[in-house]
């Protein structure tokens, strides 16, 4: 990834106006996720369809629950939980409060929150319009009043957590900054892999909500304007989060 882009908050690192501010994600974060909305939903019309269900991705399903365990039952309870909004909402939080107070910029400290907001934007429309019936298999986790397609979890963990990847290029002790990034990294792949286990999702589902969250993460990352252009050698110094 482009260092212009991952370091885009260290190398202007001047305070925008509220107003700005809200102009900025309005025409750089939430006007794109009308176009990734769309897409989503031209997909889900493509697999209610003419590829009629996909059923050979409930196969697919069926296949990882004949393989469940005792063990992995209880493992995956707690990956899938990662992914409840209760629990990304609360992170969401926790993180956004301590960059706030750490960096004294607020308008950095928000980008989770607002990642996680387009996403579950466009997830909510999606499923309410794809209205995809969910696997045919035991449902290890109470199923909400939304459809399988796309997966809500895949995309609320990957959005916040890829964010929180990109927060940690911040981090000036190396050993630790690649620690923090590489779990930010592997947590929404166990939700994803807990939300196909444990019978909520199908596969594609899974892979959809995961580019959800992917893009809205991006959009979150780059929905105000930075000045960029000049090298990071001679921008302020970074306030790192930790140490």
């Amino acid at each position: 990834m482009n260092p212009s882009f991952v370091h885009r908050y260290e190398i202007d690192s001047s305070r925008p106006g509220v107003g700005s501010a809200l102009r900025d994600a309005a025409l750089r974060a939430i006007a794109p996720a009308l176009v990734l909305f769309a897409a989503i939903v031209g997909v889900g019309f493509l697999i209610m369809g003419p590829f009629g269900g996909l059923p050979a991705e409930n196969n697919l399903s069926k296949s990882v629950a004949s393989g469940r365990t005792a063990f992995m039952d209880s493992v995956t309870m707690v990956w899938s939980h990662i992914g409840n909004t209760e629990i990304v909402i609360g992170v969401c939080v926790v993180v956004v409060a301590l960059v706030w107070w750490r960096t004294k910029e607020w308008w950095y400290a928000v980008v989770p929150a607002i990642a996680i907001a387009i996403q579950a934007s466009v997830f909510v429309a999606a499923t309410a319009i794809a209205d995809r019936p969910r696997p045919t298999v035991k449902h290890l986790d109470p199923a909400p009043p939304t459809s399988s397609y796309p997966s809500g979890h895949m995309g609320a963990s990957t959005a916040l957590y890829l964010t929180f990847a990109l927060m940690a290029q911040r981090i000036e002790t190396v050993w630790l900054r690649r620690l923090v990034t590489t779990v930010c990294v592997i947590v929404p792949l166990l939700v994803g892999y807990a939300r196909l286990y444990r019978g909520m999702h199908h596969l594609l589902d899974i892979l959809v909500g995961m580019v959800n969250g992917i893009v809205c993460a991006v959009l979150a990352w780059n929905y105000l304007r930075r000045k960029v252009g000049q090298q990071r050698a001679t921008a302020p110094a970074p306030q790192a989060v930790t140490s």
